[in-house]
């Protein structure tokens, strides 16, 4: 395994550029299942997560090329139905690919979906929409077994926002009989472009960017040629990072409106963030004000920024409490942050932090891709050196983030364990 070896207390100064979205890129590939020809998507970064999911769309049948962040996915001649355990224990957005192998063949077997070691995330209301889009679906040995001779359209009520859920009942709807309304449906931006590159196809969805989506279902979708938005979370980490070591750097290619709850917060811990339509610059003296956070949905503070506040928040001038509303149990960097000198409890769904003032370097352990992050996050600030075992984790969601990081002057290299 890889580890990341970084020498803290430099001050991260000058310009980056941002990734294509890993939240959004992974369901327009499956997009691409609902056409009868060849897809073209840009600005792909090369993640471990892309890589998996390309595994996962050869093994349908379908012809998948990938070159200078260009993928090009022939589904022209599916012949296979199955996503096997082996393969997408790795990575929950292998679930994707049920609703729109159910849309245009009527069938698929799909294993129950990994990815990050914390807690349970159940896919329990992606299975109540397409239900209620008349699948038959049985669950067999860790596996969703669904048929549909043919879809129907329904009005679907999801009991809470959920945005894998509205993905996958989206791109199944587009081929239903009829209309469907999918009613408290998440909005994130990776929502709203999945919707406007369906009817770039030849969807008929109204709605896109609020919770009430309405979609006429159509016969059959051109294949579709879009380009992937510029990751909200990885910009967001980077500008944290900046903040925490007392930095100024400026992310291009970004989508400001998309992160105005972290800004918003950034701003109350004393941070300076200028923004142009494509462009974030952000400045941190040296003293970061504590400031509480508690996450929501869109656009609420994202709870993929939850463990790189808490990093942030763990050298404030202050007391803080972070709490996240969305995943109740995903704490588990709080112990590996304390080891390099934080104060950090947690009660339920709560950090309660006691800024210090500095961090020490020592060994810690990944166990999620958002905790990678802000364990990164808090060993550039921290004296000394740090190393961050399993950095897989990361690279399922940062693209060449030691790279990006050097560029901004961190020390901080890539070795082999």
């Amino acid at each position: 395994m890889d580890i990341f070896v970084i020498n803290g207390g430099k001050r991260l100064e000058g310009t980056i550029e941002v990734s294509g979205a890993k939240n959004a890129v992974l369901p327009l590939m499956a997009v691409a299942l609902l056409s009868n020809g060849t897809s073209v998507i840009h600005n792909v970064p090369r993640l471990r997560d892309v890589f998996t999911m390309k595994k996962l769309m050869q093994m349908f049948g379908a012809q998948v090329a990938f070159e200078n962040h260009i993928l090009t996915i022939d589904c022209s001649h599916i012949t296979k139905y199955e996503a096997p355990y082996d393969l997408v224990k790795t990575m929950r957005a292998s679930v994707y690919v049920l609703g729109p192998l159910l849309a245009r063949f009527g069938k698929a077997r799909v294993s129950l979906p990994g990815g990050c070691a914390w807690g349970p995330r159940p896919i329990d209301l992606h299975l109540f929409g397409l239900q209620a889009l008349n699948a038959q679906l049985t669950l067999e040995n860790g596996y969703i077994n669904a048929t549909a001779d043919r879809l129907h359209g329904a009005e679907i009520i999801f009991s809470k926002s959920s945005v894998g859920a509205t993905g996958n009942v989206l791109m199944a709807a587009v081929l239903a009989d009829g209309e469907t309304v999918i009613c408290n449906a998440a909005k994130e931006p990776e929502i709203a472009t999945l919707a406007e590159t369906l009817n770039a196809m030849g969807a008929q969805i109204k709605g896109v960017g609020t919770t009430e989506l309405r979609i006429k279902g159509v016969s059959s979708l051109r294949p579709m040629n879009t380009s992937v938005i510029p990751d909200r979370i990885e910009t967001a980490t980077y500008i944290t990072a900046a903040a925490i070591t007392g930095g100024k750097i400026t992310v291009t290619r970004a989508t400001p409106f998309h992160l105005t709850a972290v800004s918003e917060k950034l701003r109350e811990a004393g941070v300076s963030v200028i923004e142009s339509d494509d462009t974030i610059t952000v400045e941190a003296d040296s003293v970061i004000k504590p400031v509480n956070v508690r996450t929501d949905v869109y656009p609420g503070f994202p709870t993929d920024m939850q463990a790189q506040w808490i990093a942030l928040m763990s050298i404030a001038d202050g007391n803080s409490v972070v709490e996240d509303t969305i995943f109740v149990d995903r704490f588990t960097h709080v112990a590996e942050l304390n080891r390099l000198g934080a104060n950090i409890s947690v009660d339920v769904n709560k950090a309660f932090i006691t800024g210090v003032q500095e961090l020490n370097g020592a060994e810690v352990m990944s166990t999620d891709l958002r905790a990678s992050a802000s364990l990164i996050i808090a060993a550039l600030r921290a004296r000394g050196q740090s190393i961050v075992h399993r950095v897989y984790h990361i690279d399922r969601g940062y693209e060449a983030v030691e790279k990006k990081l050097q560029a901004l002057g961190a020390d901080i290299r890539r070795e082999q364990e």
